[in-house]
């Protein structure tokens, strides 16, 4: 990285810059600076990696989305400076501020066990996420998000049979649970602004409290209850399976409800939050077979890649639990 060109493009001293772990999808870089006038700050640079996912939003777009949640209070590091100049860094980035942290999943997980559970956090969480899911559209700001699903559900069954029939690999497990999201979809609701990450491990924790939500390169309009079954889904509880740690594995379920309902957010029941757990089981794998790929066509040699590929058999077995519940009439 040409730090003499970037800092002369963001006007600043950089006193030290180094890249950030994690980052499956884009590349993060922690800058400390000096700004005119002598103030120090840290920011945090987030740009592409030299392969990335069809369905990931463009770093201008992350930005345009950043800006919406900021202005919304969602809890989300300020946006600061994009630049679509390709020939500072060779691909578009943008500068955030650093907020405190962590966002480890396994480490946030484990301290949650060890404390029987965090209820004020994952409320907190709740709450972040109804001023999310208050972003309706029509927004001209988020132009590039496109029409709403009339039909989330649906609209979701749709797109990742297309990707599994564009990945060209047999998934029969993964269809079965296809076949069971359109067997047992829920009737629509209107779609609002949805994260489409909303996870442990993308949510930064300072002192057991929220300090923000990382990572909106999936964002669209969709189902609200879409983001509350990503994050309760078992996938994302690391290791946390038991009662008591079914948002994210951090905290009851429950609790997360009552954040999110306390904030406007609307409850969504569980016949429709069982249906997006599923659905978010089969997403998680579609992912990881499409992250997968990217190591095997050689774009990308990251080892993360190459062992995410090794979650799928756990996510079909959770597949098969989940729609012999959901058939039995028990999710």
């Amino acid at each position: 990285m040409d730090e003499a060109r970037l800092a002369a493009r963001l006007g600043v001293v950089i006193r030290a810059l180094s890249r950030m772990p994690g980052g499956a999808i884009q590349q993060n870089w922690a800058l400390d600076v000096t700004l005119p006038g002598g103030r120090e700050a840290g920011w945090v640079l987030r740009t592409n990696n030299p392969g990335t996912l069809a369905v990931s939003r463009t770093r201008a777009e992350e930005f345009a989305l950043l800006r919406a949640a900021h202005a919304a209070g969602a809890c989300v590091a300020e946006p600061l400076l994009l630049c679509e100049d390709a020939a500072i860094l060779g691909a578009p980035f943008f500068v955030m501020r650093r907020i405190p942290g962590t966002a480890a999943g396994h480490l946030l997980a484990r301290q949650a066990r060890d404390a029987g559970g965090e209820p004020t956090l994952v409320a907190a969480m709740g709450r972040a996420l109804a001023r999310i899911h208050a972003i309706r559209p029509p927004r001209p700001d988020l132009a590039f998000l496109g029409d709403p699903p009339a039909d989330p559900c649906a609209a979701f069954v749709a797109r990742m049979r297309a990707r599994l029939d564009a990945a060209a690999t047999p998934r029969p497990v993964l269809e079965w649970g296809l076949e069971a999201l359109a067997r047992n979809a829920p009737p629509p609701r209107p779609a609002a602004l949805a994260h489409n990450d909303f996870r442990t491990g993308n949510l930064m924790v300072d002192a057991g409290a929220l300090a923000g939500i990382l990572d909106w390169e999936f964002a669209g309009w969709d189902d609200p209850a879409a983001d509350l079954g990503w994050f309760c889904a078992p996938c994302w509880r690391f290791g946390n399976r038991g009662p008591g740690f079914e948002a994210g594995g951090l905290g009851p379920e429950a609790s997360l409800l009552a954040g999110y309902t306390e904030a406007g957010g609307e409850a969504p029941g569980e016949g429709r939050l069982a249906w997006w757990r599923l659905a978010a089981t089969i997403r998680w794998a579609v992912i990881a077979a499409d992250q997968a790929g990217r190591f095997l066509s050689g774009a990308e040699s990251a080892l993360e890649l190459a062992l995410t590929g090794h979650v799928i058999p756990e996510l079909e077995l959770d597949v098969l639990h989940m729609v012999e519940a959901m058939d039995a009439g028990t999710a």
